[in-house]
């Protein structure tokens, strides 16, 4: 039986999911209205980020967070880079993980989960190996494996094959382990960005594919 079978991974991780999720929307409602004032006063509505991302067996879903960049674009309508779009207040939220708060309600609507390999880009899908994508095995977390272990620090294929590793491994000790890691990293920060971006380097493929 793998390791995402069994009762914890059918059962017991959901109502984890839930019990978790509900109780810190609750508890942290008065910081989560507090910053999207915030991110309101500095960037105007809307204030909260919908994108469309693959969820488990890659099927979409509406990731939704707190905006942290401006609506900007060259003349040709192409957004600039993210290092010009990122505010002052946006490289905080996300050093502090509190842009993420919104996507306990994607965790309430069993969209994600708290712990899992993040949700990327759907134009990612394609450039996957059969083994990186094994990582939509599971519904896509809020943090994750490759999150605690070095985030956005690290490269592509060392964060899909720790997503894989997660997914191998699956236990309702290691998501305990997660999140108590990340706990740590959100008061670090560290990982927020990779080497010489704002945030991460797209993702074009694996090298070994090449």
């Amino acid at each position: 039986m793998s390791a995402a079978e069994g009762f914890y991974p059918r059962t017991g991780k959901r109502a984890l999911d839930l019990a978790v999720a509900v109780c810190a929307l609750f508890l942290l409602a008065p910081v989560l209205a507090a910053t999207a004032l915030a991110v309101g006063a500095t960037l105007g509505r809307p204030v909260l980020y919908r994108q469309r991302r693959p969820g488990r067996g890659g099927v979409p879903f509406m990731l939704t967070k707190l905006r942290t960049m401006r609506n900007a674009a060259d003349d040709g309508g192409r957004p600039v880079p993210d290092a010009e779009r990122l505010t002052r207040l946006g490289r905080l939220l996300r050093r502090t993980s509190l842009d993420e708060l919104p996507g306990l309600w994607n965790v309430v609507r069993g969209e994600m989960s708290l712990v899992g390999p993040r949700p990327l880009l759907p134009e990612y899908l394609d450039r996957y190996s059969a083994e990186q994508a094994r990582r939509h095995e599971v519904k896509p977390g809020i943090t994750g494996w490759a999150q605690v272990n070095g985030r956005n620090a690290i490269s592509w294929d060392d964060k899909l094959r720790l997503d894989v590793w997660y997914v191998d491994h699956l236990s309702f000790r290691l998501d305990c382990r997660v999140l108590a890691a990340t706990v740590w990293k959100v008061v670090t920060g560290e990982g927020v960005s990779a080497a010489g971006a704002a945030t991460a380097h797209p993702f074009e493929g694996s090298r070994r594919l090449r």
